[in-house]
């Protein structure tokens, strides 16, 4: 009797993720994002501890995680880039903690649960999830960490050791067949997993709306385009092997992560398998504005970014797919990093990015929604840079706490996040 009580359980389960399947997964078509019959742009944000906050080992906190996603969903945010999790030892200097692979194959249940928990809890609320599964920079560990587990030396710490020293060593990534076949376990290995709290295989789950490859992939010089697009190309095709319901993106930053080529972008994103464009602006980091300019030189980021948005729209114009602007910062009036603090120039650059989503989508173009960084919630930052024991925010521990995260104190910005998110909502029906 037991064994058929089990078996209707594991088939009313099955019969359930089939029946969600044509209505709640999102899919593209015609060049946009659709969920069933309905039209799906959105406003949404960088969540990448979201796994981490969801785990019942170091760093979680379940509580607080259950009151960001009710608060996000009461501002309209629905969408939220994630990051699976960190990859090697935990206490190197300027990197996430704890992190879910430890060496290579090697994972921590406690932060794979905590994945579980988390897009089960997004599911119940309607929200979806864009999961990326490397990085090219060091705070979650990626290229650096899986090019020293393959025998390429002891990988640089940018913090300690400099940026170039990094920049070289990851230039290796792309040529170094066991880094790339490791990272390929760390898929097969991800994407075989069954949902714990759903029961639901993360293939069948529609509270994913994509894959993405990695956060900020790059090729790092010339000599590896080729290989970078290989690469791409044959990480994209692993995943659609595995997973036929979900997207599949990049994580690009656009031509600015490809060595400033335009041709490279638009190579990479006509693989067939790769369903949507992702394009980064980053107006600080960029030298559009530095302390001293965060206002007198707001116009200068905005009609740079309108360029920058408009190159690449241009782009996938000729293959027909969306585009999501899926990071983009500012700082606080003076580079304050203080909660609530006043951001009257973030919010203006806000409302420009916001404002451009809702134009284009009126008038039928390809820019989709955007995912701005990032989501810091109910952290109360405790030191500039992130020390274990402090609340996670949405600027990963070598970033300053609260350079760029919106945070619950942030109610001007919070404004303008709800306003254009009724607006895109409303666009879309």
């Amino acid at each position: 009797m037991k064994k058929i009580l089990v078996t209707v359980i594991l088939l009313a389960v099955s019969l359930a993720a089939v029946a969600r399947e044509d209505s709640d997964f999102v899919r593209v078509e015609n060049g946009r994002f659709y969920i069933g019959d309905e039209q799906y742009s959105y406003v949404g944000t960088n969540f990448w501890y979201g796994a981490i906050l969801a785990s019942e080992g170091e760093g979680g906190d379940r509580d607080r995680l259950v009151k960001e996603l009710d608060y996000m969903k009461r501002c309209g945010i629905n969408n939220l880039r994630i990051l699976v999790g960190g990859d090697g030892p935990d206490g190197i200097p300027s990197h996430i903690r704890p992190t879910l692979q430890k060496a290579a194959g090697i994972y921590d249940n406690r932060l794979l649960d905590g994945l579980d928990f988390l897009l089960n809890e997004m599911g119940k609320r309607g929200m979806y999830a864009v999961l990326y599964l490397n990085n090219s920079w060091e705070w979650s560990g990626g290229y650096s960490q899986y090019l020293e587990w393959a025998g390429a030396g002891k990988a640089p710490v940018p913090a300690v050791d400099g940026w170039n020293a990094f920049s070289e060593y990851v230039e290796g990534y792309m040529q170094n067949e066991m880094a790339k076949q490791l990272f390929a376990r760390h898929v097969d290995f991800i994407l075989s997993r069954t949902n714990r709290y759903s029961g639901i295989r993360y293939t069948d789950d529609p509270a994913i709306m994509a894959w993405q490859i990695g956060n900020e992939p790059r090729a790092f010089s010339d000599r590896n385009k080729e290989a970078f697009y290989e690469w791409i190309s044959s990480v994209a095709c692993q995943i659609k092997s595995h997973d036929k319901n979900h997207l599949v993106s990049i994580g690009s930053e656009g031509k600015a992560g490809c060595e400033g080529d335009i041709s490279l972008f638009e190579k990479i994103h006509s693989v067939p398998e790769v369903d949507y464009m992702t394009i980064h602006i980053w107006p600080k980091n960029w030298g559009w504005i530095n302390e001293s300019t965060v206002s007198s030189n707001l116009q200068l980021a905005i009609d740079n970014t309108r360029a920058y948005i408009d190159e690449h729209l241009d782009v996938a114009s000729r293959y027909g797919k969306p585009v999501v602007l899926e990071e983009f910062g500012f700082p606080r009036d003076s580079m304050s990093f203080v909660p609530g603090s006043p951001a009257d120039s973030r919010d203006s650059y806000y409302e420009a990015v916001f404002s451009y989503i809702y134009e284009n989508m009126l008038n039928g173009g390809l820019f989709a929604g955007c995912n701005f960084w990032g989501w810091g919630g109910y952290a109360a930052p405790e030191h500039e840079f992130w020390q274990l024991g402090d609340d996670y925010t949405g600027d990963p521990a070598q970033e300053e706490q609260g350079l760029n995260s919106v945070f619950v104190k942030d109610k001007t910005t919070l404004k303008v996040i709800r306003k254009y998110s009724k607006l895109l909502s409303r666009g879309s029906e």
